[in-house]
Parts: structure tokens; C-alpha cells; sequence
């Protein structure tokens, strides 16, 4: 029993965990409990309709099961209402959503962090060369934490949008997201958070934090792939444009006009996810059951322990902070000599430890240092101390081959 609850039982939630392998790519994609995946599979074997369309009985199921999987994801990070969830593919198309729907003009400002990931990047540089936005890149401090006096002086007259990352997939920092907000409301800017690493094992409260908008996606939270999530405060989304549009996006059309349809369709354009949406909302359950503060403890936990045994092997170098309290769920390193591709192949076809390895979409910040790239070991709930010690047992011996 750790942090109150069970990891052996949890652990047989989860089959793939059944094959001997030791995963240790949870900031790429959590692996999926047979409760989410028999979710999914009720779906297509029980009603396998669309939802919003049809007056049958099996349309009616798939309505409602939509509608509860919106709302165990309001409950999940604490929003107003079912209507500021709005369902994506992925944390990238929110982000997207966002930058093309809030109205952004030539001159304005967007200030992001120099770790974004290329999904909180590439939709802004996007913007710059064809609209005439100007990007602000706020540089951290030596150890990677974010700088508030840098984000401070950043702002200028014309900054509308201050989009960043709550916990970062690079290094496992956590960016200080509540005095982040307090310093763009108070400059005016709005405030968009890339909580696609925080979600899935931090305890989240949209309207304490006081973000504008969040966004998400379901693959790294034990949901099904092709899942996400943007939440926006309600009076900021219905003010918004809308970006891809079509059927179930609009209540009524003639050949020269529509009427757009209310909060939150307007934004979720064709046929959706069914399956995956109602997955989601089972994975959303599933964690809250589990109990993301103690999720949360538990990653770090296990990070501490991989820091300190590794801690006098001198040839590998830490990416980030060296207190494992400052890194969360997130081991990022090089060996000194040797490509991380190099061990992360040697990590998965030796010992079946699956790792990450290259610039993890976030080439800006190794480009800039010159780096090529590192190996990252990203823990997550049902990973256990006995497989922290046997990554360890398997780096130290490929420090030999270095």
C-alpha cells in the first residue's frame, strides 16, 4: 500500500503490464485499464450510434454517456459547467483552436516560455509570418525553472495572450501557473496553459488557478488515443470565433446563412470520437478514484529514489534541476559519449525498459543549447520502486560501454 492505495491491484488493471516489460514513457503516452478500454468497447458493441443526430434509443445512450464523460472531465479539473469542456483530439488541436479563434491582429503579442513543446509553438510562429503577430520567448533561469521577473518585463502594450506550460515534458518542472495569471490579468493579457504533462497526475482547480483556458489530451491520462480536451471560461468562448465548422457546429443554415450553434458544439465540428470521448470520460473516473495527489507523490517518489541511486555516476548528466522534488514524474538525461538513441535501443531489446529518446518535440530549447537530444524515463502511478532499481542495475551497466 503506497500514498493509500493498492499498486498491485492497480497494476492488474493494466495487461500490457502482464508481458514483463518496464514502461517508462508516461509523459509520451499512458497505457490504457481494461476499465477505459471495456468502456470503449461497450461502445461499439452496445450503441454504436452517433450522438445529436438521431431520435433512437441508441442515439439517446450515446447522448447520455457523451454528456456524463463531459462531465466527469468538468469534475476532473474543477470547471463551472459542462459547457466549458470542449472535446478535441489532443492537446495540439486546442492550442490551435485557441490561436485561430480568439481574433489575433497584426502587432499583437503572445508571450510563451523557451520550453514550449512544438504544439505551443509552432501555431504562434504560424501566426507571426502569416498574420503579423510578434512572438515573446521568455528565457528561464539556469536550472530551467521559469522566471517571473523575465515574464514581467515581457509584457508590452499590445501583449494579448500569455501561453505556457504548466509542467513541462522536457524536464518535469512545474511552472508556477497561479502567479503566472496574476501577472498577465494584471497587464490584460489572457492566459492559455498546456496542461497535457500537469493533468494526468496533478490535482488541477480551473477557477482557483484562474487560467482563461486549459488544454489537454486524453492519451497521456490512461484515455484513449485521438482524445483532448480545451477548457474555457464560458463568457470568453461564447465571444469567440468559431474554427472549423460544419455539421453539429450549427443549429440551421440557408444558402446565405447559419445559425451557430451554443457552448460547447459550436467548437465540435463532424462526427466525433464517440468511443474515445466516452473512454476519456471513464479514464477521468478511473484517476479521480485513484487519487491524483497521491499520484502525484508517487511519481516523485520514484524520481527521487532513480536521482539519488544514480547520483555518483558521474557520466550521467541530468537535464533540469538535480532536486528530484523540482522534476515530478520526469528522469531526463545523457549518458556523457553516447547518442540516447543509442541507449534508449539498449534499454528496450536488453531489459524490455521502454524509454524516450531525441528532443521530445522540443527541438527550440536542444537547438539552443547545442544538445542533441536526451533519454527520458517519465514515471506515472501503477510504475514501482523494484523497476526504479532495475533501470538503475541496466543504466549503470551501459555506463560501462561509454
Amino acid at each position: 500500500m503506497i500514498f493509500g492505495f493498492n499498486i498491485e491491484k492497480i497494476r492488474k488493471d493494466f495487461p500490457v503490464l502482464e508481458k514483463g516489460i518496464i514502461y517508462f514513457d508516461n509523459a509520451c503516452m499512458s497505457l490504457k485499464p481494461r476499465q477505459v478500454t471495456n468502456k470503449v468497447l461497450e461502445y461499439y458493441e452496445n450503441y454504436p450510434a452517433c450522438s445529436g443526430r438521431s431520435a433512437h434509443k441508441l442515439a439517446r445512450k450515446v447522448d447520455m454517456e457523451v454528456a456524463n464523460a463531459r462531465d466527469e472531465v468538468r469534475k476532473l479539473i474543477n470547471a463551472g459547467s459542462a459547457a466549458e469542456i470542449v472535446f478535441t483530439r489532443n492537446t495540439t488541436e486546442g492550442i490551435n483552436l485557441i490561436a485561430n479563434a480568439i481574433g489575433l491582429e497584426k502587432g499583437d503579442e503572445v508571450i510563451i516560455s523557451d520550453k514550449e513543446h512544438n504544439s505551443n509553438l509552432i501555431p504562434w510562429l504560424k501566426l507571426e509570418k502569416e498574420v503579423g503577430i510578434n512572438l515573446v520567448v521568455v528565457e528561464s533561469n539556469e536550472d530551467n525553472t521559469f522566471n517571473l521577473d523575465n515574464l514581467k518585463k515581457s509584457f508590452g502594450e499590445k501583449t494579448r495572450m500569455v501561453s505556457v506550460v504548466q509542467r513541462s515534458n522536457l524536464d518535469g518542472i512545474t511552472n508556477p501557473i497561479k502567479e503566472i495569471v496574476e501577472i498577465a490579468h494584471g497587464n490584460g493579457a489572457l492566459v492559455l496553459v498546456d496542461g497535457a504533462q500537469s493533468v494526468p497526475g496533478m490535482k488541477i482547480n480551473v477557477r482557483d488557478l484562474d487560467v482563461d483556458f486549459l488544454a489537454f489530451s486524453g492519451h497521456k491520462m490512461c484515455g484513449p488515443t485521438g482524445t483532448g480536451v480545451l477548457y474555457g471560461k464560458k463568457e470568453l468562448l461564447e465571444k469567440m470565433s468559431q474554427f472549423i465548422v460544419g455539421g453539429e457546429t450549427v443549429v440551421d443554415s440557408t444558402y446565405d446563412s447559419y445559425k451557430m450553434e451554443e457552448l460547447p458544439m459550436k467548437f465540435e465540428a463532424g462526427l466525433q470520437n464517440y468511443a474515445g470521448i466516452i473512454g476519456l470520460g471513464e479514464a477521468a473516473r478511473y484517476l479521480r478514484k485513484v487519487g491524483l495527489g497521491k499520484i502525484g507523490k508517487h511519481e516523485t517518489k520514484l524520481n527521487k529514489l532513480m536521482t539519488e541511486l544514480l547520483a555518483d555516476e558521474e557520466k550521467v548528466e541530468i537535464i533540469g534541476p538535480k532536486d528530484a522534488e523540482k522534476r515530478g514524474g520526469i528522469f531526463s538525461f545523457n549518458i556523457k559519449g553516447m547518442d540516447p538513441h543509442h541507449v534508449s535501443r539498449i534499454l528496450s531489446t536488453g531489459s524490455s525498459i521502454m524509454t524516450r529518446s531525441g528532443a521530445h518535440c522540443v527541438h527550440s530549447w536542444f537547438n539552443k543549447k547545442k544538445i542533441k537530444g536526451s533519454v527520458r524515463a517519465s514515471l506515472y502511478f501503477y510504475n514501482t520502486e523494484e523497476e526504479v532499481k532495475k533501470f538503475v542495475e541496466e543504466i549503470k551497466k551501459i555506463v560501462q560501454l561509454a
